[in-house]
C-alpha cells in the first residue's frame, strides 16, 4: 500500500493541512496525532457524532457507512450526503482522502 495523504479543510478559515495516514488509521487519528481540533466525546467508537465530517474526495477507499454510523450522523449538525464520522473513516485503499471539518462547537472551553 502506498501511503495515504489526508488533507483536512476547515470551513472555520484555517488554511488546510495535508497529512500522511498509514493503513488502519482512522481520520480522527491522524487529526488529534497532528494537533488538528476534532472533537471525539465517546473516545472514536461511533458512539456519538461529535467528530462529523464532510468526505470532499477519496470515498472510494474509505469503508462503507454502517448503519450505526449512519444513525449517529442523522443526529450531527448539517449533515449532508458526503458526511461521515472520522473515527469510521478507516484508511484502506490507495486514494488520498479530503476532509472538510465543519466548525466545532467545544463545550466548556
Amino acid at each position: 500500500m502506498k501511503a495515504v495523504n489526508i488533507t483536512f479543510k476547515f470551513q472555520d478559515g484555517q488554511p488546510a493541512q495535508t497529512h500522511v495516514a498509514a493503513e488502519g488509521e482512522s481520520v480522527l487519528d491522524v487529526a488529534l496525532n497532528n494537533d488538528i481540533q476534532l472533537q471525539h466525546n465517546c473516545g472514536g467508537v461511533c458512539g456519538c457524532s461529535t467528530c462529523h465530517v464532510y468526505i470532499v474526495a477519496g470515498e472510494q477507499d474509505l469503508p462503507e457507512i454502517s448503519d450505526a454510523e449512519e444513525d449517529f450522523i442523522d443526529r450531527a449538525e448539517n449533515p449532508r450526503i458526503n458526511s461521515r464520522l472520522g473515527c469510521q473513516c478507516v484508511v484502506q485503499g490507495n486514494a488520498d482522502v479530503v476532509v472538510l471539518i465543519p466548525p466545532q462547537h467545544f463545550l466548556g472551553h
